[in-house]
């Protein structure tokens, strides 16, 4: 039988608790949004689905990011559930949110950047950001979907790995 280990999360080193957060395995995207200087981008593990009606889904960008004010404050922006094979892409991203400048790439019906190959893609329209702690919840509506069928990337104890569904 598996060993449990139970703490108490501490303020001054929240490692454990990242440790714990990080059981929970999860998709990954990007999101994409007009930057100053072209494509603003970010690696996010945070989304999930809210509501059917209206079409809401959400995201979590941490307040410590450079890139914070520019997504907590994006009327449009798109979220890209990346495919098992766009993990280098998920990286550059996550380290440099200029990566996807100068990348020829498309955009959607309200001007924002977006990926031309990813298993799904949420174009969005900010609904609401609410505070929360060190990050802040940004609640978007869904103006259109895409998708396409392929193997998605995911994130589970701070690394990536490919799972094959076929």
């Amino acid at each position: 039988m598996a060993q449990h280990h139970s703490f108490v999360p501490d303020p001054g080193n929240g490692r454990a608790l990242r440790d714990a957060f990080g059981l929970f395995a999860t998709g990954v995207t990007i999101v994409t949004a007009c930057g100053p200087e072209g494509c603003a981008a970010i690696t996010a593990n945070s989304f999930s689905s809210v509501s059917m009606e209206p079409p809401l889904v959400l995201w979590s960008p941490a307040r410590s990011s450079s890139r914070f004010d520019l997504f907590a404050g994006a009327e449009h922006y798109a979220i890209h559930v990346l495919a098992a094979d766009q993990q280098e892409l998920a990286w550059a991203v996550a380290k440099d949110g200029a990566a996807l400048i100068g990348a020829a790439l498309e955009q959607n019906a309200d001007g924002v950047p977006v990926l031309e190959r990813c298993l799904a893609r949420f174009d969005c329209r900010r609904h609401a950001v609410h505070e929360a702690g060190d990050h802040a919840i940004v609640v978007g509506e869904v103006l259109r979907a895409t998708m396409q069928q392929g193997d998605p990337l995911a994130f589970f104890a701070g690394r990536v790995a490919r799972l094959d569904i076929n």
